[in-house]
């Protein structure tokens, strides 16, 4: 389907294509729903193959954002950003303050931050032009400790809800993508005890995790089809599709990536597997708590403990999965749009502020 008939399906309010000829910014703005409050969601720098990878990838990671901050109990709504290059060759200050006129130009409506290619360094450029961008180093700086924080919270509970008790000790964990999220919940994972078997593109980051944490290196083909208790995937989405389903050799899927499900028809086929999975949007969402506290005071211990309660909201998501017998990922969009429905609902009358 079209862009148009896309957005009327899943009631989108926005998309702003954006070009800057001097610096050659070429980009995508999408804001999903704004019930709750203005769009957050952050920037994702990326050598797409062409405009329309580009919008599909905005459009399913604003509609998640708006999942995300509902299921998160915040007063935001969902957008994103998505920025076609290549991350070494056109970061620089101009390209970023050029970025930021025009989220500026959206007065509110969307808030920006850092996501994957980008980072606190790039967002102090944004932050230059627009007063609407969070994660920046004097404030709560890097989010990607809190989301692996919160994704090793929701690991925890997926591994109480299967095996009885939420210990990682010995447990195996087949974590694939080692980037600061990855990377970080390696970290988390490791201290609790648990074995590691990971991979990333990146020879190097193996090479780090291998070192520190005595992990087992295999190949990016390899992680699907590893004998482990959980795969956690922390790169980017659409791993649990029709070739890995026949691979997983786990009991869990719990990761800090998005859009792990390839297509909504995949977390029915992991529920008949007897495969417990972790909506993406419910646990990876320890980064948006974080940068949300900027919006209303940023106090770390406050972030921690906000974001440590997705414990809680995946033992939810589990547990409407098995009292209403649908799958979690359908789980997690119920209890997500009945608290979008219910704040719409008592807004509907008028109150002067």
């Amino acid at each position: 389907m079209n862009n148009l008939d896309y957005m009327k399906k899943y009631d989108y309010e926005q998309i702003v294509y954006f070009y800057d000829k001097e610096t050659d910014l070429r980009g995508i703005t999408c804001i999903h729903d704004t019930t709750l409050g203005p769009a957050l969601g952050g920037t994702r720098l990326w050598d797409y193959i062409n405009e329309d990878e580009a919008t599909i990838d905005v459009l399913r990671l604003a509609r998640g954002m708006t999942y995300k901050a509902a299921a998160a109990g915040l007063n935001l709504g969902g957008g994103k950003t998505v920025i076609l290059g290549k991350a070494k060759k056109v970061k620089c200050e101009a390209y970023w303050r050029a970025f930021g006129r025009y989220v500026q130009s959206l007065n509110g409506r969307y808030i920006t931050a850092e996501d994957v290619n980008t980072s606190t360094d790039d967002m102090e450029y944004v932050a230059m032009e627009t007063d609407y961008v969070t994660g920046l180093k004097k404030t709560s700086g890097d989010p990607s400790p809190l989301t692996a924080y919160g994704a090793y919270w929701g690991i925890k509970a997926c591994a109480y809800s299967v095996f009885g008790v939420d210990s990682l000790k010995d447990r195996v964990v087949a974590v694939q993508g080692l980037g600061h999220v990855g990377y970080y919940l390696c970290q988390y994972l490791h201290d609790e005890g648990a074995g590691l078997i990971v991979t990333d593109i990146d020879q190097e980051r193996i090479d780090r995790v291998v070192k520190e944490f005595n992990a087992i290196p295999v190949s990016s083909d390899e992680i699907y089809g590893v004998t482990c208790d959980i795969y956690a995937p922390c790169a980017l989405g659409a791993t649990v599709n029709d070739e890995t389903l026949p691979k997983f050799k786990c009991k869990i899927i719990a990761g800090a990536a998005n859009n792990v499900l390839k297509e909504d028809r995949h977390g029915d086929e992991l529920e008949a597997l007897g495969i417990v999975y972790a909506p993406d949007y419910v646990i990876n969402a320890g980064g948006l708590i974080n940068v949300y506290q900027e919006l209303i005071g940023y106090n770390r211990d406050e972030a921690l403990s906000k974001t440590k309660k997705i414990y809680d909201r995946i033992l939810d998501v589990i547990s409407i999965s098995k009292k209403e017998s649908i799958p979690t990922y359908k789980a997690a969009d119920r209890m997500a749009e009945n608290r979008i429905e219910k704040i719409k609902n008592i807004r509907s009358n008028y109150i002067k502020r």
